[in-house]
């Protein structure tokens, strides 16, 4: 077994291990703790949160700048790559009539 698996098996462990005792203590009057993993799904969730959200900005402030040039791009190279498909055309068809 590689050691970095063997590395990560034990890291999970080791979390499950501090949930397994933190879910074992007897209810205090006191608000309860949160326990190790339910502090790194929430950490973890906020920089999710926190990323998606940032991405979703940057989305919006690009959006409609880059929808009109990549239209811009097609209809020019769409008009551009027919013209040349026409001369191709006309080149090869008078290549087959011999009317060069």
């Amino acid at each position: 077994m590689d050691t970095r698996y063997l590395l990560a098996l034990l890291l999970i462990l080791l979390v499950l291990g501090f949930e397994v005792q933190g879910a074992q203590l007897p209810q205090q009057d006191e608000a309860p703790s949160s326990t190790l993993l339910s502090q790194v799904q929430d950490s973890l969730t906020g920089y999710w949160d926190t990323a998606k959200s940032a991405a979703h900005t940057l989305y919006q402030k690009t959006y409609v700048p880059v929808d009109e040039k990549i239209r811009d791009m097609y209809s020019v190279s769409t008009a551009t790559v027919s013209t040349y498909v026409g001369i191709l055309t006309d080149q090869f068809l008078s290549l087959l009539k011999g009317d060069l």
